[in-house]
């Protein structure tokens, strides 16, 4: 754990927080390219390969929390994570002069998705609330949140390939196809992916120190684990998710955008079966308390509000789930700080 005092630890963060903030531009264009060159669309680039590596330093901070017996913190920094990642599409609409970004980037599969993390949400306060029954301290919910997201996963290539409801497109519509520009570019395919194996590499390094940094704060202020994960390192390994989805919409890739926030929400639930398994003192679901229910049905009502806003599709501003997901953050984080 890192020593020297509270303000070793914020300046730990401070410079975690710069070194993503550096590598989420440059990443967010190689994955916009990669997605084109590899033909497998935005959303799903976004979901997979840009949901993973920025919920990286989420995951590790998550597991090594766990590991040092601090079960909230791991919940809380994961499900916090995604309380705040959901509130930056809202966030990103703003930048997005042209139109309402859920209208611009409708699709089945971004509308499946929130559905389908608010079930994985729910399967958390289900598994806290129930039996504690566990193989190896292993819960079994931990097993059925990879099964839901590989469901997920398949669900929306298929909705994406066969496609059984119709989408209305208007003038503002921004479809998931590669740019045949892209396609022709002569960069090397396997140069590409080289220097994404390298950002991830990076990214993930700052998990480690977000995670100490992390630990040591909620150690020498006082401050509860739980209430540092949601509010502090929460807040932190959620960077890459702001960075990426703020310079997606700027090239127009708007796709990516959504599949980066709600994949990388998705890689953020599987952090607690990662977690669960590094917690060596039973069930982290056992674990539970108000401060992680809380931040967890938080969580399910922003992805309903996305949901609600792709369904809607205002073609103008914000919108109404815009302005509602803002305000369900504020007070909802701001009821977490002062819960008993």
């Amino acid at each position: 754990m890192i020593g020297g005092g509270a303000w070793v630890s914020v300046l730990v963060l401070a410079g975690s927080t710069v070194v993503l903030v550096v590598v989420g531009g440059p990443f967010t264009r190689l994955v916009d390219r990669l997605a084109d060159r590899t033909g497998m669309g935005e959303t799903l680039a976004g979901f997979i390969l840009v949901g993973a590596v920025t919920a990286l330093p989420g995951l590790v901070t998550s597991v090594l929390g766990a590991a040092r017996g601090d079960p909230e913190f791991a919940m809380n920094n994961a499900l916090g994570g995604i309380a705040l990642q959901t509130t930056f599409i809202a966030l990103a609409d703003l930048f997005y002069r042209r139109a309402n970004l859920e209208h611009a980037a409708a699709s089945l599969p971004n509308l499946l998705a929130p559905v389908g993390l608010s079930i994985m949400l729910a399967t958390v306060l289900a598994a806290g609330a129930g039996p504690q029954p566990s193989l190896l301290g292993v819960h079994p919910a931990s097993v059925l949140l990879v099964f839901l997201y590989w469901a997920w996963l398949h669900l929306s290539q298929q909705v994406r390939e066969h496609p059984m409801w119709r989408l209305e497109r208007t003038a503002q519509t921004r479809p998931d196809v590669p740019d045949p520009a892209s396609q022709r570019a002569g960069e090397s395919l396997a140069r590409m992916w080289v220097s994404f194996a390298v950002m991830a590499a990076v990214v993930s390094g700052t998990g480690y120190a977000i995670g100490e940094a992390g630990l040591a704060l909620a150690a020498e202020t006082g401050l509860s684990g739980g209430l540092v994960g949601a509010l502090v390192t929460g807040v932190v390994t959620s960077t890459p998710e702001l960075v990426t989805v703020l310079y997606a919409v700027r090239i127009r890739a708007l796709h990516l955008a959504i599949g980066d926030i709600i994949g990388g929400n998705g890689f953020d639930v599987l952090f607690l079966s990662a977690a669960d398994i590094a917690y060596r003192h039973g069930s982290i679901f056992s674990a539970i308390n108000r401060e992680v229910i809380l931040v967890t049905s938080i969580g399910i009502i922003l992805n309903l509000l996305v949901a609600a806003g792709l369904i809607r599709r205002q073609e103008r501003g914000i919108g109404f789930e815009g302005v509602a997901m803002f305000v369900v953050y504020i007070v909802g984080m701001a009821t977490v700080a002062f819960i008993d």
